[in-house]
């Protein structure tokens, strides 16, 4: 197992790289070193080579700056992801440099020094790649050399780990300054092979891309086994002073604070939630120096963007486990940060500053627990609390071998609302119209339950698929995060009848996401019989699904709902045959029709808190249905005197408008009720059944 004090292990294959390109080994470089989150972490760090092309106008060769481009991630990147410019036009900015206070107009000039037309956008550090006279440069983010880079007497550690390999640069924010200082110390040190930017980071260099590679592997490895060797038998952060509760009890009560925690951060946006219990993030939380090393906030610039200026630490005592009062005290500990957060921006703002932005901590840490996380974003909440991770390693490291610094807090300021970084944001697209919304599905291995959530995931939401059938479950499971990706989708095998199983699967989703916003009640079953072969087994069967089964996960949802205080949507998919009587299926239209007078009343009880209920109604949706599977079909079919392809010709021809009802059909209607396009409607109903004047409503 890969753990922050292991070595890294050289994955350079020789055989994968004989007949690449210049370009395409610095891929294969970029990809190796961000595989490794010990290297650097996601979206962190970036790599460059120095390739001579031909000129795509003059056909005389040029040497080109292949360079990560903005935004980019080495472990993910492609080709179409790093920028290419002209080294001798990058050189000739040197020219148009009117001074650090100038160095963000530098950034306008990048654009007119594009290689071949390429619309990959260069990023802030393109310099600092630009001017190290050597091919190939790293710049990585590892938790080991930024532990040195965070502590107090860094150039010491620093000269005392590596001698001369490898040199020290004080704090400067990115930008064409620091590459100009990063050029400096390369010529007067010739054979340096890198260095350690205080508070940053590492680059270091060479002139063959497998050469690069194993260079910036032996150097972290260095400082791995400095730190190895000198805090070996040390107890971390002080040592312990609580005791972490069992993983079960860790859970339940993050599944009782992300709801409330949420409800209390959404005010801007909705956000999604993390939660992290590993073995790292409890020795901190745990620790006796947690509360003052979490106070001085992270070092790196990319740790603190992503992790804001410092954690809310949460007021829970493990040893008590007083959730009740710290869920009591929790809005006045939120309310703390905001203001803390603010006077933060009135003491270092600039008169060219952008506006406050939200104020609400990202990280919140619980004693004994774990941290949690939130983001607009499932990704963005996760990537966070790994960047947390990362800076934990930082402060542990640091402070057993020196003393942690974070960063000053202008500095920190000038960072997070740096106008280059603002202007990155406002260039990102527009939220899709589910972002941060968390949807939980019933039936959702099913036809209509699987569309609808490929509905929902497809604008923005994070959904949680509930249903009986373990084995259909795992495959809608793999079909969904093939197209929508893994950290968007969770599944639970639930019976809607079981009311610890619905109570469970509520907390299972408050973890995962954070919360709830949308309940699709889709579980079901049918059942066909005159009324006097029906037995009171199957009446209660339909009951205890139809009727019994829609109140349980509606009254879980409404609890979370309520607690999050930020509104929700329910939606029931019940049946035409709720409205419209049907031969052979008492039993099935009976608790159809329960379902929709359970949606009015608690339509009602809802709108007070902006929870919003309605119901789609279907008819004849046989295709992926697994209630049209078996029994019921064999039934359906008898009483209409046809077979299944008859069955669906039959409805087809029966509906007003001769069209068949499909899931993607129902799927639309169950995203207008949970969309904002619904946001003035509830306890309302929308058949979707090709059009049935018995099914109108009245």
């Amino acid at each position: 197992m890969n753990t922050p004090s292991s070595r890294l292990q050289s994955q350079w294959d020789d055989s994968k790289a004989a007949d690449m390109s210049e370009p395409e080994k610095l891929l294969y470089r970029s990809n190796l070193l961000g595989s490794d989150k010990r290297i650097t972490n996601y979206g962190g760090g970036n790599t460059s080579a120095k390739v001579i092309q031909p000129d795509p106008l003059t056909g005389e060769e040029a040497e080109v700056l292949w360079v990560k481009g903005s935004g980019g991630d080495v472990g993910s990147i492609k080709m179409d992801g790093f920028a290419t410019l002209y080294m001798d036009k990058l050189r000739a900015l040197k020219g148009k440099y009117r001074g650090v206070e100038f160095e963000d107009e530098m950034v306008g000039y990048l654009p007119h020094c594009t290689f071949n037309l390429n619309p990959r956008a260069a990023s802030i550090d393109t310099p600092l790649h630009a001017y190290v006279p050597r091919k190939h440069v790293d710049h990585m983010h590892p938790d080991a050399i930024i532990a040195i880079a965070a502590s107090k007497n860094s150039r010491e550690l620093t000269a005392e780990i590596f001698g001369d390999d490898i040199g020290w640069l004080p704090w400067k924010k990115p930008g064409y300054e620091l590459g100009l200082w990063l050029e400096k110390f390369c010529l007067e040190n010739p054979d340096a092979k890198g260095v350690v930017l205080e508070s940053h980071g590492l680059f270091t260099w060479a002139d063959d891309a497998k050469a690069c590679y194993e260079l910036t592997l032996e150097i972290i490895n260095k400082a791995i086994g400095f730190f190895k060797e000198k805090t070996a038998g040390m107890p971390a952060f002080g040592g312990p002073v609580h005791e972490s509760l069992p993983a079960d009890e860790r859970r339940a009560v993050a599944a009782r604070l992300m709801p409330a925690i949420r409800g209390m951060v959404s005010g801007q946006q909705h956000m999604v939630g993390n939660f992290d219990d590993s073995d790292a993030v409890l020795e901190f939380v745990n620790a006796a120096n947690m509360r003052p090393l979490a106070a001085l906030g992270t070092s790196c610039p990319d740790h603190f963007l992503r992790t804001k200026i410092c954690p809310l630490v949460v007021d829970f005592d493990p040893a008590q486990n007083n959730i009740d009062a710290v869920l009591e005290g929790l809005p006045a500990q939120v309310a703390a940060y905001r203001d803390g957060y603010a006077a933060y921006y009135v003491r270092c703002k600039h008169d060219n500053s952008p506006a406050l932005r939200d104020p609400n901590a990202v990280v919140y840490l619980v004693p004994g627990v774990g941290m949690i996380t939130f983001a607009k974003d499932r990704a963005t909440a996760r990537i966070s609390g790994e960047f947390y991770v990362n800076a934990i390693n930082v402060m542990r490291g640091a402070s057993a071998v020196s003393e942690y610094c974070g960063l000053p807090e202008q500095e920190a300021f000038d960072i997070e609302y740096w106008l280059l970084e603002e202007a990155k944001l406002q260039r990102m697209p527009k939220p899709k119209s589910l972002a941060g919304r968390v949807a939980l599905v019933t039936g959702g291995a099913g036809g209509i339950g699987a569309a609808t959530a490929a509905r929902y995931l497809s604008e923005g939401a994070c959904v949680m698929l509930a249903d009986i059938d373990e084995a259909a479950l795992a495959s809608t499971y793999d079909s969904l995060t093939a197209t929508f990706g893994k950290d968007v989708v969770r599944t639970v095998q639930m019976n809607v009848t079981d009311e610890a199983a619905v109570q469970a699967a509520y907390a299972y989703t408050s973890v995962e996401f954070g919360g709830v916003d949308i309940l699709v009640s889709n579980a079901g079953i049918a059942s066909s019989a005159p009324v006097e072969e029906t037995s009171l087994d199957l009446w209660n069967k339909n009951m205890s699904i139809l009727s019994t089964g829609y109140f349980l996960v509606s009254r879980e949802a409404f609890k979370v709902m309520r607690t999050q205080g930020i509104g929700g949507s329910v939606v029931f998919v019940a049946s035409k045959n709720g409205l419209a009587a049907s031969p052979n299926a008492s039993a099935y239209c009976t608790a159809k029709a329960s379902e929709i007078h359970l949606a009015r009343c608690l339509a009602l009880e809802g709108a007070e808190v902006g929870i919003r209920v309605n119901v789609v109604n279907p008819d004849a949706v046989l295709r992926g249905s697994k209630i049209w599977e078996g029994e019921w079909l064999n039934q359906r079919a008898s009483t209409y005197g046809t077979d299944k392809e008859g069955l669906e010709e039959m409805y087809r021809n029966r509906s007003m408008l001769k069209r068949n009802v499909l899931p993607e059909d129902i799927a639309e209607a169950a995203y207008f009720f949970a969309s904002e396009q619904s946001a003035k409607s509830t306890g309302n109903i929308i058949n979707v059944d090709a059009g049935n004047v018995q099914a109108f409503t009245r």
